[in-house]
């Protein structure tokens, strides 16, 4: 294997993948749109490829001598014409494998946004001629971390997500089974669905948090127009806000209520519980800066 690619480097999963594959002996290259941020996050012995994905050129020259693409394509409005083009460019430059980053309900023609557009990139890739691998990641644990600031204030959060079990996965999980599945053969043409060990609600996630973190932690419940207002608050485009609490709808209807084995069969281990990762992350939550 001469190269993998990595996009979305600097990500919660792409930045854990990027060092499992490394620490595999692989050698990576991070295709990322700023350097100086990707050389703190990554270590500045990491190889980058600084472009974007709106600048097909810089696209192109990553992927030169690259043999296999970690595809993590920018929540965009633009994502779809993103992520296929990124395979085709891949196609046309000799790339041995695609593994593409997609999430638990992605389906082409999706009233979610979000979904259809996963959903189609997840077709161009199978229509394509290039070897393809579909990793299908639950909601990410890791989400929480937009609630740091509340927490680590008020000691509560707050989401529209009701009480319904969700079969969260932490990323460092996701990023295991990526560098497994670009590391091993018989992968081509499946598609995975990747979840933590259990289904629990956001109410249970904050008994756990109190836990952890040896404070009292709350979760409330929000009705999607409070949501709505509170992500615009926070600055993202309405489009994006809208999107966020529409996956939120489909999480309150059970799309990711169901466990998988994928993340054992596939990396050999049990994956993470809550507990685990909120101790990874504990001192973000309480506000506090690692030395």
């Amino acid at each position: 294997m001469s190269a993998v690619l990595v996009s979305g480097a600097t990500g919660n999963v792409g930045s854990r993948a990027l060092t499992e594959l490394r620490d595999r002996g692989v050698h990576v290259r991070a295709f990322v749109r700023d350097p100086d941020r990707a050389a703190a996050v990554l270590g500045s012995q990491t190889e980058l490829a600084v472009g974007d994905f709106a600048q097909p050129s810089t696209v192109r020259r990553a992927l030169d001598g690259v043999d296999r693409v970690f595809l993590i394509c920018p929540n965009d409005l633009r994502q779809v014409e993103y992520g296929a083009a990124a395979i085709d460019a891949a196609v046309a430059a000799g790339v041995a494998q695609v593994v593409f980053l997609s999430t638990v309900g992605a389906q082409a023609g999706s009233s979610t946004v979000f979904f259809d557009q996963h959903g189609r990139i997840e077709e161009h890739l199978r229509g394509s001629s290039i070897p393809g691998v579909v990793l299908r990641a639950g909601h990410l644990m890791s989400n929480l971390i937009g609630s740091a600031a509340t927490i680590a204030r008020a000691g509560r959060f707050f989401l529209p997500a009701g009480d319904t079990p969700i079969a969260m996965v932490d990323p460092r999980d996701v990023a295991s089974t990526a560098a497994a599945v670009l590391t091993t053969a018989g992968h081509d043409g499946r598609t995975y669905q990747l979840t933590g060990p259990e289904a629990i609600s956001y109410a249970e996630v904050a008994r756990r948090l109190s836990s952890v973190l040896g404070r009292s932690v709350e979760y409330v419940d929000v009705p999607d127009e409070a949501a709505l207002a509170g992500l615009a608050q926070a600055g993202l485009p309405p489009w994006l806000a809208e999107q966020v609490v529409a996956v939120f709808g489909a999480l309150r209807a059970g799309v990711n209520s169901s466990t998988t084995g994928t993340v054992r069969e596939l990396t050999g281990r049990e994956p993470r519980r809550f507990e685990e990762f909120a101790r990874s992350v504990a001192l973000q939550l309480l506000g506090e800066q690692r030395d």
